[in-house]
């Protein structure tokens, strides 16, 4: 399937998901992502057991479809996101929080028998239907899209001192307390339980508690988001015990319209990184890999640094022209062996190159990699580092997609600023001291039109005889002072 049939299929998903939005969910409240299904009643409680009906954008709205008849029945009020774009971005885990993904469809029960009524008739509906996990939720039984936890159904917040508003729940005296969403508690003491202890399916899964206890130590969560999370480890399996990086592609996790999702992902990048070392292409070497339940766990070298965003962001001035250079001739140097071994990175960005002690660049996550010989017809990367054809439903991946992000990334060491997609300001406005052949370097790598964009060979080779021309430099100013 090309990139057009995906952006198709995506605008029927949408076109139908927005039909069944107005028949089911008429309340639209201005300035919200959601849409509800009534108004809520004077009388009906502000919190309570509440449900999550999980799904990705690929069933989303088959599981709409289905639910919301019956829902409708029983005056159950119920929300969803405004449209699929929104639902994409609330199962990433990026723009609305960690806590946040899978929850696709909320349903408000007014009292516990009827959650419990409503609960078994909501699994029964969906339960053939695959979903991500919701993070900190219980899951109604172990093969489920249902998940459920106690918070509240209105607007409740409590504001500290700084102004800073937070999610609540009333006590039994009616004081405001924490709502916490990013907790594992099913629920606030005072509450009792919805299920029977016996009957709780846990979100902890034995083997691989076991796995990482026996081998890999996890002690610090680099990142975490809808796909999987990325964790430093300890290797206690190695002798002598050694770091290392422990990476998980969840299944189900931020399904994209092709039907990839995290796992499918992790295994990629396992694949992308075995072929590429073989090859001799410096990227991080590979420890073991393992899976769980449908979640893939890679597990790589830990590369000490710092990425080249964190080491850009900390300085309070550009880096300097030498410095640049030096950066841009190491990164056009491994686009150059990337490229010779048959392979197309698509996510050059300053997050994903570690800076070493040593002052050498080492780029890293390879999950959306792929074959020159096979083009992914999906754009991936990062706004900014994406070309302008990504735009187009018709894009398919190549080495020029790749040569337009290394021009993104000469832009920003040289400017200390992002290019924009389309318009960017010319580089000689923002920094004079750039030689014109550099300037007309990254001008052609940033050009709307691929054929314009420099082999990285060539990228290497112009910035190495600018490097040298500006030491030279440098050096007879040093003689003519010394003299």
């Amino acid at each position: 399937m090309d990139g057009l049939s995906h952006v198709n299929r995506a605008r029927r998903h949408e076109r139908r998901w927005t039909q069944l939005c107005a028949r089911y969910l008429p309340e639209a409240p201005t300035d919200s992502v959601w849409r509800y299904s009534r108004r809520r009643k004077q009388h009906e409680p502000e919190q309570g057991w509440k449900f999550h009906i999980s799904a990705t954008i690929l069933n989303a709205v088959v599981t709409l479809k289905r639910i919301a008849p019956i829902l409708i029945q029983h005056d159950i009020q119920f929300k969803a996101p405004a449209s699929l774009r929104e639902l994409a971005k609330i199962n990433s885990g990026l723009l609305y929080g960690y806590s946040q993904v899978g929850k696709t469809i909320t349903v408000y029960p007014r009292s516990r028998a009827e959650a419990l009524s409503v609960a078994r008739c909501l699994h029964e509906l969906t339960r053939d239907l695959s979903s991500p996990e919701v993070p900190f939720d219980q899951k109604y039984r172990p093969r489920t899209s249902v998940y459920y936890r106690y918070g509240a159904f209105t607007k409740l917040e409590i504001e500290h001192p700084d102004r800073i508003r937070v999610p609540a729940v009333r006590d039994p005296e009616g004081n405001l307390v924490l709502d916490s969403r990013e907790s594992v508690a099913a629920k606030p003491e005072w509450v009792a339980n919805l299920l029977p202890a016996s009957r709780v399916h846990r979100n902890k899964n034995a083997k691989v508690e076991s796995l990482l206890s026996t081998r890999f130590r996890v002690f610090r969560a680099l990142s975490q988001r809808g796909k999987g999370g990325v964790y430093q480890a300890i290797d206690l399996g190695a002798d002598p015990p050694r770091l290392c990086l422990l990476k998980e592609g969840r299944k189900n996790g931020e399904t994209r319209w092709d039907g990839r999702d995290g796992a499918w992902l992790a295994r990629n990048e396992e694949r992308v990184l075995s072929l590429l070392r073989a090859r001799g292409v410096e990227v991080p070497c590979i420890y073991s890999s393992f899976e769980v339940d449908g979640n893939y766990y890679l597990v790589t070298e830990f590369i000490d640094g710092e990425s080249l965003q964190q080491l850009l962001c900390k300085r309070r001035r550009r880096l300097s022209l030498s410095r640049a250079l030096e950066y841009g001739i190491q990164l056009s140097k491994f686009f150059t062996a990337l490229h010779g071994a048959g392979w197309i990175w698509r996510d050059c960005k300053p997050m994903n190159i570690i800076v070493t002690r040593e002052g050498v660049l080492r780029p890293l996550d390879f999950e959306g990699a792929c074959l020159a010989t096979q083009p992914d017809p999906l754009p991936w990367g990062t706004q900014g580092f994406r070309p302008p054809e990504s735009l187009d439903g018709r894009h398919q991946s190549g080495l020029p997609e790749d040569r337009y992000a290394l021009g993104a990334l000469l832009y920003l060491l040289l400017t200390g600023r992002i290019p924009e997609t389309i318009g960017h300001t010319p580089l000689q406005k923002l920094r004079r001291n750039v030689p014109v052949k550099i300037r007309e370097l990254v001008s052609g790598l940033l050009s709307s039109d691929p054929a314009r964009r420099s082999s990285t060979k060539i990228v290497t080779s112009e910035l190495g005889e600018a490097l040298t021309a500006l030491r030279d430099s440098h050096t007879a100013v040093t003689r003519k002072w010394v003299v």
